[in-house]
């Protein structure tokens, strides 16, 4: 069994963009500037956004949060919005989900001009990614193809099962899967709540992706000998042996199935620092009007 280290991975990465960002700033005086809307007080949320501002820190990004509380309107949201939208010094925003209840979700992802949607959700970055156009890609499916091309893990011809449909993960990945490129070239199952002899087909997969949203729900028993596993999982599960009370853990029992596996990625540490490494990378090419020149 090989450990995907996905901090080793995204450590590469974000030294190779802070190279960039410093020739910019050399040579040009300006660098990649990101913005994150922070709606209410949900703990993971807060977390992710200060990892973000830190890695932001060590690439050289400029980094900014508009924080608000749990009661902000929608049409306030929206304002906000509008206003980084028109920002010329704003090259990407994210609005960090989930919001409060009474805000939808998908009309705020819609109101990010696809520009600056440097988290991949907008349906015109989705729209682009699906046939093949510049887009920015969803950061955990770009961050997770990082890691295979790093590991140069076979994919061609490979059946890979993703756990999960989300418009964050499973879809989006399952369909960058497929595509006839590297990574790629699966035969791609996409399975979820619904999916009968769902442990049998799991067992079929050269490649593995959980992002099913349950702790430790993929078992040893649902793995064949060999197979790569990313775990997208991030659960926080009560542990008053730690001084924050809790530990962290994912999707998978990786306990006894990294016993089986041939690759597989811990948590944390595997998938979560891709994912805000793949962030930084779309803010660069936003930043260098790679995708909308």
């Amino acid at each position: 069994m090989e450990l995907i280290d996905g901090k080793k991975v995204a450590e590469g990465i974000r030294a190779g963009i802070a190279r960039q960002v410093a020739h910019s700033i050399d040579n040009e005086g300006t660098a990649p500037h990101l913005a994150a809307i922070l709606v209410g007080d949900d703990p993971a949320s807060h977390t992710y956004v200060r990892n973000k501002e830190k890695a932001c820190q060590e690439a050289g990004i400029i980094s900014s949060v508009y924080k608000y509380p749990a009661s902000l309107s929608e049409r306030e949201l929206l304002t906000v919005i509008d206003f980084i939208n028109n920002d010329p010094e704003i090259h990407g925003l994210i609005v960090q989900l989930p919001l409060p209840a009474h805000i939808p979700s998908e009309k705020i992802i819609r109101a990010i001009h696809p520009c600056k949607d440097v988290d991949g959700f907008h349906p015109m970055n989705l729209g682009n990614m699906v046939q093949g156009l510049p887009a920015y890609l969803p950061a955990t499916p770009y961050g997770i193809l990082q890691l295979l091309e790093y590991y140069k893990i076979e994919t061609e011809g490979k059946h890979c099962v993703v756990l999960g449909r989300s418009n964050i993960v499973g879809t989006p990945v399952s369909i960058l899967l497929s595509r006839k490129s590297y990574p790629g070239n699966c035969t791609v199952t996409l399975c979820h709540s619904k999916t009968r002899d769902l442990d049998a087909i799991c067992r079929q997969a050269d490649i593995l992706i959980a992002a099913i949203g349950q702790p430790h729900f993929v078992k040893a028993d649902m793995v064949r000998e060999g197979a790569v596993v990313i775990d997208v999982g991030m659960h926080r599960v009560p542990d008053f042996s730690k001084g924050s009370g809790h530990h962290l853990t994912g999707d998978v029992d990786f306990g006894e199935v990294s016993k089986k596996a041939g690759y597989i990625t811990p948590v944390p540490g595997g998938v979560g620092p891709m994912t805000i490494v793949a962030l930084l990378c779309n803010t660069l090419k936003a930043f260098k009007k790679e995708i909308y020149p």
